[in-house]
């Protein structure tokens, strides 16, 4: 454990996230493109992200169980051959058809990536230092949205579709070789259970999902991922080239401006998750008044936003992303290890499950506006302050869900070990009181 063996397999187990965020958020930047290369509507064009995100999270859980039985090793190599076929399938695809069935496999590959490599950071590494290994394998991902952002944008500007798209494949082909190689799924000294049977790993998924504070890491992750994800993955390259009016090389530097967020806002929140870990719900709900305020500065701005409010509303969403994280943390302390796959695929379908809902919602009330007249052009900016609307709906209902999650797991543990958590204004009340006397 923590052993210099142990960030071997941290090394590697990051390339292979990079790769899946890369394959995953290339469409991101792509979105001007497939509407010239495929010449359909906003919401059938929208549905090569969604597709993507259903499978993604359709997959979570039997992807979970299947960690819980085989092990993480074999679902990133997998994960990452299938992601390469997806994408070079997407490559040369003449038709809509075809490249939604590159979508499909890209997702399939996908979903079985981020949980295996939280796995492997819980079975290689021990105490207070997991948290924030976790956030940092998230940054870390991250770095394949500016592969998408930077050269994969700038390729598919100057060799086109085809070429771009295969040479983001061939990244998912290095972290293939690499996995199979070098992945392992726990230390030498640490003693393989005995595998389960498929029966018994179902059998615990029930109490799985029962569990309060699993629920509370699937809103939690539900609330505070999907807006960034929405927005970094499909809609907000059109809304700033087209709608916005920005360039290219700006609209792709203001999505490297959320992952560098990102990584400057992980490692703090990681600190601050294991140093507070009964006020963890606090820095979600924190996070999602954070983007509440963010969007509605934008929204209803008279006319085009400023620049400055933009690139707020970018920090924001950056913040967002590792304040998932938090999630998983939740599923880490409230599940036994021989279930965590299982309760991390559950927290990892919240953001999403409400990612695609409002994605493909979005391109429902484009096309809407459109369609009775009300714009000229289908990425209006009026038109997109309209269907980002649906956020508050979405995430507003997952806020709801949260607080009766938390307020559950809250007297669970007060129950199972006697740990009684108070309200924050009562906590800092005493502490302020504490403070003065």
């Amino acid at each position: 454990m923590n052993s210099r063996r142990s960030w071997v397999i941290f090394g590697v187990a990051a390339i292979a996230y990079i790769a899946a965020v890369l394959q995953r958020s290339t469409l991101g930047v792509a979105g001007v493109a497939a509407s010239d290369r495929f010449q359909t509507s906003a919401a059938i064009l929208s549905s090569l992200a969604v597709v993507q995100l259903i499978v993604y999270a359709a997959l979570q859980i039997p992807n979970g169980i299947l960690i819980d039985k085989v092990g993480p090793r074999w679902l990133v190599v997998v994960g990452t051959a299938v992601m390469a076929v997806g994408q070079l399938i997407l490559a040369f695809s003449p038709d809509i058809s075809i490249a939604i069935v590159g979508r499909i496999l890209v997702g399939a590959g996908d979903s079985a990536i981020f949980i295996s490599v939280i796995r492997l950071v819980n079975s290689w590494f021990s105490g207070r230092i997991v948290p924030q290994v976790s956030q940092w394998m998230g940054n870390l991902g991250a770095l394949g949205q500016i592969l998408s952002a930077v050269p994969f944008a700038y390729l598919l500007h100057l060799a086109g579709w085809s070429v771009a798209f295969a040479s983001a494949a061939s990244v998912a082909v290095l972290a293939f070789v690499l996995s199979l190689i070098v992945l392992r799924d726990r230390p030498k000294t640490v003693m393989a259970p005995l595998a389960p049977s498929f029966r018994t790993v179902l059998g615990r998924l029930g109490p799985t999902l029962k569990r309060p504070g699993t629920q509370l890491g699937f809103w939690s992750h539900f609330v505070t991922q999907s807006s960034g994800t929405v927005f970094s993955l499909f809609w907000g390259f059109p809304f700033m080239v087209s709608a916005l009016g920005y360039d290219t090389g700006f609209a792709s530097g203001l999505l490297v401006v959320i992952v560098v967020t990102g990584l400057i806002s992980g490692p703090i929140l990681g600190l601050l998750t294991a140093r507070f870990p009964t006020r963890r719900s606090n820095l979600v709900l924190g996070i999602v008044a954070m983007l509440a305020i963010a969007w509605s500065t934008v929204l209803l701005w008279p006319g085009t936003p400023p620049v400055w409010l933009v690139i707020l509303l970018v920090i924001a969403m950056g913040v967002g992303g590792p304040g998932s994280l938090i999630g998983f943390d939740f599923a880490r302390t409230f599940n036994p290890p021989h279930t965590l796959g299982s309760a991390n695929g559950v927290v990892n379908v919240g953001g999403f499950t409400a990612s695609f809902t409002m994605m493909f919602l979005i391109g429902v009330l484009l096309d809407l506006q459109h369609n009775l007249g009300w714009n000229t052009n289908l990425y209006d900016l009026n038109a997109f302050k309209i269907a980002f609307c649906v956020q508050y709906v979405v995430i507003g209902a997952g806020v709801i869900f949260l607080l009766n999650a938390r307020r559950r797991a809250r007297r669970q543990l007060e129950e199972d070990e006697g740990i009684s958590v108070a309200p924050l204004w009562v906590a800092l009340t005493e502490a302020w009181t504490q403070r003065k006397t």
